[in-house]
């Protein structure tokens, strides 16, 4: 007996030829798809590497690309769509979150032997949960990085194994703007067992440029070559989506070029939750220019210090580049400086971590507001509202998640420091010299709310002698959500997905045991 219960629509799996090929936006887009077509997607990552996180309404913790492919398939996302989320500490380690919550820091080199059995147990928790909750749900599964790295395939959590338990009918995505995807498509499946190559029902060319016609001749001779049908070729989409990891920043290019407002967002070392500027991306009059610590800062209308996953780190990193100077220089001019979570608290006097959690000891902060910062063992993990008190006038609702260790307090009085929400701890601002503001939240997804993030940019925009720009600006989630349409609609333009979807049932073997009961009691 497989893993699949009787009942249930085939799963479907969107794997890639390598880490980057497109597969999180693919499986979006096959959400959005087969919600139109009246299914009831259930998007799923068994386990994923990512610092781009979210927070359920449940208060756990998942990667934002399941989070965005539930939003697609009309969901609100939970953790038992990714019930293993690995997020890199820079030391060849990781902190381990098994449905929602964190369970523990994972070596690399002991990842297999101390974490595999939890890993797939959690997997299989995550699993039964969504059909239990959507009885007539089908699964759209995400692979990670490429499905044949021959030295982890014996121990792999989240590709094969979980499609062939599954029975799960699969799309190979190949990324041809990279070059050589006739070689990674042949080297992708030679690498396969026998067992897992009748998995493989269509493959996928993402990010073509140019005439399809161009490439009818390729098409021929990968399904001549390999027997097996190529069902789309995708375009390259002018729209900005989410980068699916930290390393897609380095390919985002300076856009815009009549943007009328520059704003610099620093590139720390172990950045986290970066899609948090995708309402700014979105805004037709502001260019993002994405720094590392060691680059000259120029002279941008604000600078963005964002979350990071080891704040003392990249604290001790901007200190040691010239950037902390350039900040100095930049706030005594009159420049707006704005943190965001772990941005917030560097942007303060002082942080200790007396538990060892970020390394141990204290530093100094940037020492642009009052705020001392102490690590705690206990995550600060919810979905918040508070009402904004800054930018004035106060009337704007703001809405998102905190996620974070550190806990901030406001050394002293005065200074002109003072609470940017009515939700005390949730962020601060103070008036600088020369008419800036040194401002900073927990709150990811401030920029959500149209209202506020237009009120910040008309602050910018007055300084330059700009006109103000419309307030009336509705939450991001709705540009999100057309975003995703246009999405579906290339993939729909491009992809014929009835192979896929008709393909007859074949009898598959199950993935060597492993040690671990692979049998069906997975699912009820």
């Amino acid at each position: 007996m497989s893993g699949r219960q009787l009942g249930h629509p085939h799963a479907l799996m969107v794997l890639g030829t390598s880490s980057g090929a497109g597969k999180s936006l693919m499986a979006a887009a096959l959400c959005r798809v087969l919600r139109r077509l009246g299914e009831q997607p259930l998007p799923f990552k068994g386990q994923n590497m990512s610092l781009n996180a979210w927070v359920d309404r449940d208060g756990g913790e998942m990667a934002y690309s399941q989070a965005l492919q539930a939003w697609a398939a009309g969901l609100e996302p939970e953790v038992a769509m990714n019930p293993v989320l690995l997020k890199p500490q820079g030391d060849n380690s990781s902190e381990l979150i098994h449905l929602g919550q964190s369970v523990g820091v994972a070596q690399a080199e002991h990842y297999y032997r101390d974490w595999f059995r939890p890993g797939w147990e959690a997997i299989r928790q995550g699993l039964a949960s969504l059909q239990a909750s959507y009885p007539s749900g089908r699964l759209v599964l995400e692979g990670a990085g490429s499905p044949v790295e021959v030295n982890l395939q014996h121990r792999d959590l989240t590709n094969l194994r979980l499609a062939q338990f599954l029975g799960a009918r699969c799309l190979l995505v190949a990324d041809i703007e990279r070059g050589g995807v006739f070689a990674q498509i042949i080297g992708t499946l030679a690498l396969l067992r026998p067992v897992e190559r009748p998995l493989i029902g269509g493959i996928l060319i993402n990010r073509f440029r140019g005439r399809r016609s161009l490439f009818d001749e390729g098409r021929r001779w990968l399904e001549r070559e390999t027997g097996i049908p190529v069902l789309g070729v995708m375009p390259w989409l002018d729209e900005l989506f989410p980068p699916e990891d930290s390393l897609d920043l380095l390919e985002r290019r300076a856009r815009k070029p009549d943007a009328e407002l520059e704003i610099a967002v620093i590139r720390l070392p172990s950045i986290s939750n970066f899609s948090d500027f995708d309402p700014l991306e979105a805004e037709p009059s502001v260019r993002l220019r994405w720094l590392r610590p060691g680059e000259a800062l120029g002279s941008p209308d604000a600078v963005v210090i964002p979350g990071s996953k080891q704040t003392l780190r990249d604290l001790a990193a901007l200190n040691s580049s010239p950037m902390a100077a350039e900040l100095e220089r930049f706030v005594a001019g009159g420049g707006h400086l704005f943190g965001l979570c772990g941005g917030l608290q560097m942007l303060g006097r002082a942080l200790e971590d007396p538990q060892g959690l970020e390394g141990g000891g204290s530093a100094a902060g940037l020492g642009f507001l009052p705020l001392l910062t102490r690590f705690d063992v206990a995550k600060a993990l919810r979905q918040s509202q508070a009402r904004a008190l800054w930018p004035a006038p106060a009337d704007l609702e703001l809405a998102g998640f905190e996620l974070h260790r550190g806990r901030s307090q406001v050394l002293e009085q005065g200074h002109g420091c003072r609470p940017l929400a009515s939700a005390a701890d949730l962020g601060w601002w103070r008036p600088s010299a020369g008419g800036g503001v040194v401002a900073g939240t927990y709150l990811h997804g401030v920029f959500e709310s149209g209202p506020w993030r237009r009120r910040w940019l008309n602050q910018l925009r007055r300084r330059r002698s700009l006109p103000a720009l419309s307030e009336d600006q509705p939450h991001h989630s709705r540009q999100r959500d057309a975003l995703l349409d246009r999405l579906a609609d290339a993939f729909e333009a491009h992809v014929n997905l009835e192979p896929l979807l008709a393909l007859p049932r074949r009898q598959l073997k199950r993935p060597p045991r492993m040690g671990l009961p692979l049998g069906s009691s997975l699912l009820p």
